[in-house]
């Protein structure tokens, strides 16, 4: 009698873990690139000579 309840435990078990597999999830919304609207120039990445910093402006003082 044991060995069914044991048998019938992991059979139910695995039908369970088969019927959960195969439950619908929310798939993610799939969305449209912008066309034209890419920042082309907006970041300082290319604006000044590779392994040189920008100028530093001039020191004015009062005086």
């Amino acid at each position: 009698m044991l060995k069914f309840v044991i048998a019938g435990a992991a059979s139910l078990a695995l039908v369970g873990a088969a019927v959960a597999a195969d439950l619908p999830r929310p798939q993610p919304v799939v969305q449209t690139a912008p066309v034209g609207k890419y920042p082309i120039g907006k970041t300082p990445v290319g604006k000044y000579p590779i392994g040189k910093a920008p100028a530093p402006a001039p020191l004015v003082t009062k005086g």
